[in-house]
């Protein structure tokens, strides 16, 4: 059996994944320890829950790949916790997991997005600075934008509290760009929107697909602590 935990970076995840995968929605803390105890032998953590619930604890992917259980982080929260358990065995994904192991990236906030629930496909409402950065990086390749202005759309992006960063918003936060050409680089980003955490999710169900399902020896001794024990 295998599970992937993902949501707001890949609505659709039913569209990519076979008989064999199984959907569940953002893992929170316990989820994780709960499908190795299942007998799970390969997990794919995309998306987590975190603000108003506990996140996936370090300790229950400990406790998966020291039973030999395959588990594969990309994107968002699992890109997180691939960056930080990957010196266990833990197999990180995509571009954005390689920014936060290699320390590229160091803000948990950078894949934070607002988006709807799970009954409304988890619709996007604001945008991850991963993707800001994606983007912008794509339009200064094309010629779309100059240098200055990527350096003041990532700035401004960064300057804002992820529950209220649009490309709106983040354009309007320039105010070294305005008029004509404030429109223009909000057409530009729009119609160039990089959707990064999509593709690395897309990346990591194709991992989990191709994971053999085999038992793998453990890279460590996990320690059973009393507030493992009792957690």
């Amino acid at each position: 059996m295998k599970v992937v935990f993902v949501g707001p970076s890949l609505p659709d995840a039913g569209r990519f994944v076979g008989e064999d995968i199984i959907v569940r929605p953002p893992a929170m803390q316990g989820d994780v320890r709960l499908a190795v105890d299942e007998g799970t032998q390969a997990i794919g953590l995309i998306d987590g829950a975190f603000e108003y619930v506990a996140p996936v604890w370090h300790k229950e992917i400990l406790y998966g790949l020291s039973n030999g259980v395959a588990i594969f982080g990309a994107a968002s929260m699992g890109a997180l916790r691939a960056a930080e358990c990957h010196a266990f065995g833990m197999t990180g994904v995509g571009e954005i997991f390689e920014a936060y192991a290699t320390e590229t990236l160091v803000d948990d906030a950078d894949v934070a997005l607002l988006h709807g629930p799970e009954e409304l496909g988890y619709v996007a409402i604001t945008i991850p600075m991963v993707n800001v950065d994606a983007t912008v990086a794509l339009c200064c390749v094309d010629g779309l934008i100059s240098d200055q202005e990527a350096r003041l759309v990532k700035e401004s992006a960064r300057s804002l509290f992820f529950k209220l960063r649009s490309w709106k918003a983040v354009v309007a936060n320039c105010p070294e760009i305005s008029g004509a050409r404030a429109d223009e680089l909000l057409r530009i980003l729009r119609d160039n929107y990089v959707d990064q955490k999509r593709a690395d999710a897309i990346a990591l169900i194709d991992a989990l697909r191709q994971a053999d399902g085999c038992s793998r020896a453990p890279r460590f001794i996990f320690n059973r602590t009393s507030l493992w024990r009792n957690g």
